[in-house]
């Protein structure tokens, strides 16, 4: 398949705002793909040349893109750089100059595009951007105008589509079945194993059939586990009857993949990776913990899970979130490690010598999961109580929030791991309500409104956020925030929402028009949020029913949504991804407990 076939998808995929256009656009274009191209039109979807928890990155910025655009079209440096000021979209300007100067008109495939592109992330070391110019250059010699446009924005992340991992997963049931019913089934598989491109290429040579022999492999992520909540200890009980216990760690979770290898001179090497819950490998960020797994864990191959926390060795006390977060750095890493040493709590067994344990129930895991771990200084087995009691339950809630953590988990003893899945296998008990929301909500932030006053310095003065609605994969707004944030974490928010902004509304948003933000940002950047309380709106989405006006022209709403009342910022949760935002669900629970 041509390139240039797979860029008319990409603009019509660009000219939609529509998700439901979106599944239409997709599946129609996956049904065309050929198997052998599959993997890497998912990648390129992705704006990568690999699976997300691979670290390929292309190492160019805009000035590198410009630079190589300059010479593909033989055009003076000062000239390229003045039009795309003019401009302000490399691909945009790509495709001008392309119409404008290109002397041919080429059709790679789109093997040879990726194969390209390929080589140049991969390219590193002494005299590499000259090589990545060099690349990139004389792929757009032989690339159409349209393709120019999208080939240049893959490097610098700026392919701006606009849909989710679940969009494709929705994408490939319409082109299986022409409707969304094998949806549950694709996503089973893709929580094990979350690369679209592997998901794709089983679904076109096997079909639907081909993904139950997706397994866990070691050094291929889980998509984590996720909690249902509930308010009491009687409430766990009377859902999932005699539990397992577990304390509730406030630090990050990371899943340790561990297998050890013979070398070619027959001697043993251990290999390490670990992972966050956005997929993203850390292993250099944490020397002290993969040690830790290397002489602790008695395994030849083995994934484990579990939350890695700060702690105080003069007291053994554990420390704050904000101390913990401090380890999530690319610098100074050995420094640091040696002020604030991390202690790895593993709380669970995915994977043990070739077999899947997935879907063993809780106690097994566990018991497996006690037999592998060594005493040592980093890793410790999680402590444990099974308990049938209510009271008992909250008393142990008590305890652990007396001791610096941040509550507790409940496990069902029979309960399966649900890879990627919120569902009642864990249950995590939470503050009771009353008339204030004691609970803390995990929004995504969703864009930025221009600020005034001192705020001008800072480059925003207010922000809109937003909770999960995991049923219809949208996003859906919660509160407006104007106050509560130092001047630090001001500045912090507008550098991370510049690096994500976008000129479009994300398809994934809903948001009433009342409250659209001077700049809308990517669904990347998920935050912590304290208020007093919910409270019913007419403006914010979440939860909101319309219903057509008297006159036909427009909506009225029928059914008023949630806010929250006095929102104020508590911390960056770098440690979640998107997706592990509270729930439209949970916010109608929340607000049905509050009432009590």
């Amino acid at each position: 398949m041509k390139f240039k076939d797979l860029s008319i998808y990409l603009q019509k995929l660009e000219n939609t705002q529509s998700r439901n256009d979106m599944i239409l656009i997709l599946s129609e274009l996956f049904e065309k793909v050929p198997t052998e191209d599959i993997g890497k039109v998912m990648y390129l979807l992705q704006g990568r040349v690999a699976p997300l928890y691979v670290n390929l990155e292309f190492g160019m910025a805009d000035k590198m893109i410009l630079k190589a655009i300059s010479k593909a079209y033989e055009i003076d440096e000062k000239d390229v750089n003045s039009e795309f000021k003019k401009i302000g979209d490399l691909g945009e300007l790509a495709e001008k100059l392309a119409e404008k100067y290109k002397k041919s008109d080429g059709s790679p495939s789109i093997s040879q595009v990726f194969g390209e592109l390929e080589s140049l992330a991969k390219s590193g070391g002494k005299g590499s951007v000259d090589v990545k110019i060099d690349t990139m250059s004389c792929l757009l010699k032989s690339l159409d105008s349209l393709s120019s446009r999208y080939v240049v924005r893959i490097p610098v992340a700026k392919l701006r589509l606009g849909f989710s991992d679940m969009t494709v997963l929705d994408s490939l049931s319409w082109m299986l079945a022409n409707d969304k019913s094998l949806r549950t089934e694709i996503e089973r598989a893709y929580n094990i194993r979350p690369d679209l491109g592997h998901i794709a290429t089983v679904i076109k040579r096997e079909g639907i059939k081909g993904l139950s022999k997706v397994l866990p492999a070691v050094f291929t992520p889980i998509l984590m586990a996720k909690a249902e909540r509930l308010s009491s200890g009687d409430e766990i009980v009377e859902k999932i009857g005699e539990c397992a216990i577990e304390p509730k760690f406030d630090g990050f979770r990371l899943q340790a993949h561990l297998k050890r290898l013979k070398t070619e001179n027959g001697k043993l090497e251990t290999r390490v990776k670990l992972f966050t819950r956005n997929l993203e490998e850390v292993t250099f960020m944490y020397p002290d913990v993969e040690k830790g797994i290397i002489s602790q864990i008695d395994a030849k191959e083995a994934i484990l899970e579990g939350e890695a926390i700060a702690f105080n060795p003069a007291t053994d006390e554990y420390l704050p979130f904000q101390l913990t977060s401090q380890r999530k750095r690319k610098y100074d890493i050995e420094e640091t490690a040696k002020k604030i040493p991390l202690k790895y709590m593993v709380f669970e067994l995915l994977y043990l010598e070739g077999k899947n344990m997935i879907p063993e129930p809780y106690t097994k895991r566990r018991e497996n999961l006690s037999k592998i771990i060594k005493k040592g200084a980093t890793v410790y087995l999680s402590e444990e109580t099974v308990m049938s009691d209510g009271k008992k339950v909250e008393s142990y809630f008590d305890d652990a929030i007396a001791r610096g953590l941040e509550g507790i988990l409940a496990k069902k003893l029979d309960g399966t791991y649900q890879a990627g899945a919120r569902g009642w296998s864990w249950i995590k008990l939470k503050r009771s309500y009353s008339s204030k929301l004691d609970d803390t909500i995990d929004c995504v932030v969703m864009g930025y409104y221009v600020g005034m006053g001192k705020r001008t310095s800072f480059g925003l003065g207010a922000f809109l956020i937003g909770v999960y609605d995991n049923k219809n994969d949208k996003y859906l707004t919660i509160a407006k925030i104007g106050t509560g944030l130092t001047d630090v974490e001001w500045k912090e928010l507008f550098k991370r929402s510049e690096k994500i902004k976008t000129k479009e509304k994300p398809a994934l948003y809903d948001v009433d028009k009342m409250l659209e933000p001077d700049v809308w940002v990517k669904p990347e950047i998920v935050v912590e949020i304290r208020a007093d309380e919910l409270t019913r709106s007419s403006n914010h989405t979440v939860g909101r029913i319309l219903k057509p006006s008297k006159s036909g022209t427009a909506f009225d709403v029928d059914v008023q949504g949630y806010a929250l009342r006095f929102p104020r910022l508590e911390k960056f949760r770098d440690d979640k991804v998107p997706t592990d935002a509270t729930t439209l669900t949970e916010i109608e629970e929340m607000f049905k407990l509050q009432k009590k």
